[in-house]
């Protein structure tokens, strides 16, 4: 298969020239096409003069003539290229220093191109180069391999240019950084035989990249049984206008849970739920999954309700529903307890001022770092960082809490010191802010928990509620009054999304889950009777062993042995496998052992056990509990897109952000922890 990044007169038998009229602009609208490129895009001869070598061009497809010629046959020609001047005369051009010679036409004595040929300069450096470097060499690196070198491959241009559009992609990079002069210096400095591109090649590129990746993942998603949405959306830094990130999750056949970003759709001002939801249903079509989709996430934004029901008309028309769309519209847990949190803090502002403006008191000035450098030392307290927090970040507030704690006796003590610190905590504030420091504590941990994308998560959501529910109920009770007003409204907020919890409600719920999966379970036997197993032995007999193999008696005796097998198979079991999974036992983790569960590959290594109900298993397991990344579920602000991309066209930013998605999951690349938006003073003692 050809590459999308080959050039026509690669891929064709036959060379395209273009005509002699056409512009430079009008060249470099040719992504594809390697081949074509003007002198201008060609790095300048003042590049030599830093060692490098001088390019080899061949014929340039401006300089061929377009009338058919016949085949020239003397071996000089792989070295020259004729072309028309002025007056209707011709030259041969030597295609490395570019020297022009005379040329008698068809038949002439071609004597003086051998002698240029034999002492030509730029030929002979040429040539010992490309002896010198007819391999990449490959060299392992402790950080991983590179998959873009093949041990043995030759350097090819058409490679380059994909590796380039990737980075684009990947590490956010605007697309004129290809015309970045030092960049391709280097890139020449490495492999003279590079080419440069404009930024228009480069956007065409890193479309191209986005095609094929989403033919690869179209054909992935075909082979899904089921798939969860997730949405999130994104702000622009300079616009009115707000984007829709649409995420798929699944389980594939690796039993390796998956994320895919398949859309980032602008959505107008002003948001509008059938807006939301036209867009989200178009997404769905557009890769072919609207009957596969099992439930949709949402924040908790008043118009996703006027979305969620759009939606589940328009899906209904598509297929049925599970369990007729009772499970269809999930609200992100995330958000949830981010709004907990809010509610909370609202009542201790006072005493977290305190804290936010005695950091930024000792960090005024050196002379006051200085006398509190000299308090911690005195006092032999090992922490030495400080921090001022980020105030939209919860979480970043939830550690200067946890940093001022360990700081609780100097504090104290350097107020005796400077007579103008009128910020330190009180006794009383100290209590207040350990008690809500083990409060936020526990939604840091349940936040990390649901947050993450890279192990399932809807088998821990539960038990996080509950811890969550347990600590908001302990912080009602409390004899302190500060306490008590703090839990009141978080406490409100929970039972408003996840309902009372009593021994009677949890009673029902409980025949509620019962009832449910039995009908769920019913929803895929069923499913499972109208679809083949994709597990099925190859019957087509291609193979020529198992074809002989088939007619020798010992196999025709087998076969009997199986078909016996078979009938006892085909016989309802007395059970089936709900009601023999739900009799076993619960597995119980060993608190001693570091190992911990996987549910993953409980399922996997049951799956032949557990048939159907594997199936039903890896649906679930796909849920996520959170809709946004870890990053942004402790942020009251969204995520934002950056004003570069902003500025670009649709088209461009969905194949920039969905294309960051797919090439890191194919490369295996993790995001870069994004830097920290609290400052952190180091104390040097």
């Amino acid at each position: 298969m050809a590459s999308p990044f080959q050039s026509n007169e690669i891929i064709s038998s036959t060379p395209t020239s273009i005509p002699l009229n056409e512009s430079h602009e009008a060249t470099q609208r040719r992504p594809i096409d390697l081949s074509i490129l003007q002198d201008d895009d060609r790095p300048s001869n003042d590049s030599d003069q830093l060692g490098s070598l001088p390019e080899y061009e061949g014929p340039r497809d401006e300089d061929c003539i377009t009338n058919k010629k016949r085949r020239k046959t003397s071996v000089v020609w792989n070295d020259f290229h004729e072309i028309d001047v002025a007056g209707g005369g011709k030259k041969a051009v030597c295609n490395y220093c570019k020297e022009k010679l005379a040329t008698g036409g068809r038949g002439a004595n071609t004597s003086h191109l051998k002698r240029h040929f034999q002492s030509c300069l730029q030929k002979r450096l040429h040539m010992a180069w490309q002896k010198k470097q007819t391999t990449i060499p490959f060299h392992p690196s402790n950080s991983g391999i590179n998959p873009f070198v093949t041990p043995g491959a030759k350097y090819s241009n058409e490679k380059m240019r994909e590796i380039i559009a990737s980075a684009i992609m990947v590490h956010k990079h605007p697309f004129s950084i290809v015309e970045d002069e030092i960049w391709m210096w280097g890139f020449q400095y490495a492999n003279p035989e590079f080419q440069k591109i404009s930024r228009k090649i480069a956007r065409a590129d890193c479309l191209t990249i986005y095609e094929v990746e989403k033919k690869k993942l179209k054909a992935l998603l075909k082979s899904m049984n089921k798939i969860s949405i997730t949405t999130d959306m994104w702000k622009s830094s300079h616009q009115v206008a707000e984007y829709m990130v649409i995420t798929g999750h699944f389980i594939d056949g690796g039993w390796s849970l998956q994320k895919r970003v398949l859309s980032f759709e602008k959505v107008p001002a002003p948001r509008r739920g059938v807006d939301v939801a036209d867009a989200i249903f178009t997404c769905l079509k557009a890769w072919r999954i609207e009957n596969k989709v099992f439930l949709v996430f949402v924040d908790n934004a008043s118009y996703n309700d006027s979305c969620i029901r759009n939606l589940k008309e328009n899906l209904s028309l598509c297929n049925k529903l599970v369990l007729d769309g009772e499970l269809f519209h999930v609200r992100c847990c995330a958000h949830i307890l981010n709004l907990l949190v809010q509610d909370g803090l609202g009542k201790i502002k006072n005493v977290i001022h305190n804290i936010r403006e005695s950091v930024k008191y000792i960090n005024h000035s050196d002379s006051r770092l200085k006398a509190f450098c000299d308090v911690v030392e005195q006092k032999r307290l090992k922490e030495r960082k400080l921090i001022i927090d980020c105030p939209t970040r919860w979480n970043s507030t939830f550690e200067i809490l946890s940093s001022a704690l360990k700081f609780k006796i100097a504090f104290s003590a350097y107020k005796e010191r400077e007579p103008h610190y009128d910020y330190a905590p009180s006794p009383e504030d100290w209590e207040k802010v350990e008690k809500v420091y083990q409060l936020l504590e526990v939604f840091s941990l349940a936040t990390h928990i649901i947050s993450s994308s890279e192990y399932p998560t809807a088998n821990l959501y539960l038990a996080e509620v509950y811890r969550v529910k347990e600590v908001i109920d302990a912080a009602a009770r409390d004899w302190d009054f500060f306490i008590k007003e703090m839990a009141k409204p978080m406490k409100e907020k929970f039972d408003k999304y996840w309902g009372k919890c009593n021994e009677t409600e949890a009673e029902k719920n409980v025949n509620k889950v019962h009832t449910a999966l039995q009908v769920l379970y019913d929803e895929y036997v069923n499913l499972s009777r109208e679809k083949p197993s994709s597990c099925e032995v190859n019957t087509d007999g291609s193979n020529s062993l198992s074809t002989a193999v088939s007619k020798s008696s010992f196999t025709t005796e087998f076969d009997q042995i199986m078909s016996i097998v078979h009938e006892k198979e085909a016989v309802p079991p007395l059970k089936s496998e709900l009601e023999s999974y739900l009799e076993e036992g619960v597995y119980i983790s060993d608190s001693s052992s570091n190992s911990s569960f996987s549910a993953l590959e409980w399922w996997r290594n049951n799956s032949l056990k557990y048939k159907i109900l594997s199936k039903m298993a890896a649906d679930i397991l796909a849920i996520p509990i959170s809709t946004v990344a870890l990053e942004s579920t402790f942020s009251a602000g969204g995520r934002i897109i950056d004003e570069y991309r902003a500025k670009l066209n649709e088209e461009s930013v969905e194949a920039l952000i969905c294309g960051e998605d797919w090439l890191r999951n194919k490369y295996g690349l993790k995001r870069k922890q994004k830097e920290s938006e609290q400052e952190e003073i180091t104390l040097r003692i």
